[in-house]
């Protein structure tokens, strides 16, 4: 069965405390994994999301400590927005208050209303209420009573020079169909789902000339899409092939396999396995509980562990 949709976002922050602090106690999302960047392990890289880290609902970063902040500029994704209950949303902007995080006034987005705030790293960040979301798995603890939990990853926002060519590979490759506008913004919804389940929904800002971004803390690096071994296989080759786009060789990531590529735009996009997911060595009770490494770097462990920021 091929699987549409988005599978997680990954940002930049610079501080590993500072972020793992904002996403689990202010945002109430569960780790479900932590464990180091892959290609640099002297560096944490957290996943955040629901209970199970069920596709859809993941947003990892890469915490590096005293990092540089990003510049806003098209050819990037300019927010990330969170799936909440609509009426949840009184209880959000409660909580954004008491917990001194400055956010904007509610504003209606394709007919939903949006709260748009930003982490401490300056990460563009939104919680959208859904009719029907309460339906979908949530993670609850401590302060945030289940019916007002973070669903995972409503919609991501890329800001581009123009749509058209990042329109094509969102509808021809990546199983994605247009869903209307809002102003200056061109909806993209996969196939087959519906807004009140996570990581469905792109939105595309063409914003014609303008300066480009530039990655730092508070950037996202790259945004990834859900396929199966077969639909990730066979959208590589219809980007090599139809769109006359380079791809890499598919990356063993542990909790999925990974092929990357540079969009029309600029973003750089990840086609992401479902399979075999986060509980492949940890329990669903325990999920980021130890700092799980790759089988390449367990040897190098204890230097791995010295050398990373304290948490506690």
């Amino acid at each position: 069965m091929r699987h549409n949709g988005i599978h997680h976002v990954t940002a930049i922050a610079a501080s590993a405390r500072r972020n793992l602090d904002f996403f689990t106690r202010i945002l109430g999302m569960r780790l479900v994994k932590k464990t180091v960047n892959f290609d640099d392990p002297g560096g944490y890289h957290f996943y955040y999301g629901d209970e199970a880290g069920h596709p859809g609902t993941i947003l990892t970063f890469f915490p590096l400590e005293h990092a540089a902040p990003g510049r806003a500029g098209i050819g990037e994704a300019q927010e990330t927005r969170f799936l909440v209950p609509e009426a949840s949303l009184s209880f959000w902007t409660h909580r954004l208050v008491e917990k001194g995080v400055a956010h904007e006034a509610p504003t209606k987005l394709f007919g939903e209303t949006a709260i748009s705030f930003t982490d401490p790293d300056g990460t563009h960040l939104a919680l959208v209420g859904v009719a029907g979301a309460e339906a979908a798995p949530g993670w609850s603890e401590d302060e945030i009573p289940q019916e007002h939990a973070i669903r995972g990853i409503h919609s991501v926002k890329l800001l581009l020079k123009d749509a058209e060519p990042t329109a094509e590979v969102l509808t021809d490759v990546l199983g994605f169909e247009a869903a209307g506008t809002d102003g200056s913004l061109v909806r993209f919804q996969a196939r087959g789902s519906a807004p009140a389940m996570p990581g469905t929904i792109v939105d595309l800002h063409a914003a014609g000339e303008f300066l480009r971004g530039r990655m730092g803390a508070g950037s996202v690096h790259h945004i990834a899409f859900r396929a199966d071994e077969d639909g990730q296989a066979e959208m590589a080759r219809r980007l090599r092939e139809v769109h006359r786009i380079a791809t890499t060789e598919q990356k063993d990531r542990k909790y999925f396999r990974s092929v990357y590529f540079r969009e029309p735009g600029g973003v750089l996009f990840e086609i992401a396995t479902d399979d075999p997911g986060f509980a492949i060595d940890e329990t669903k009770t325990d999920l980021g509980q130890r700092l799980k490494l790759p089988a390449e770097y367990e040897a190098r462990r204890a230097e791995i562990e010295a050398v990373l920021p304290e948490l506690a």
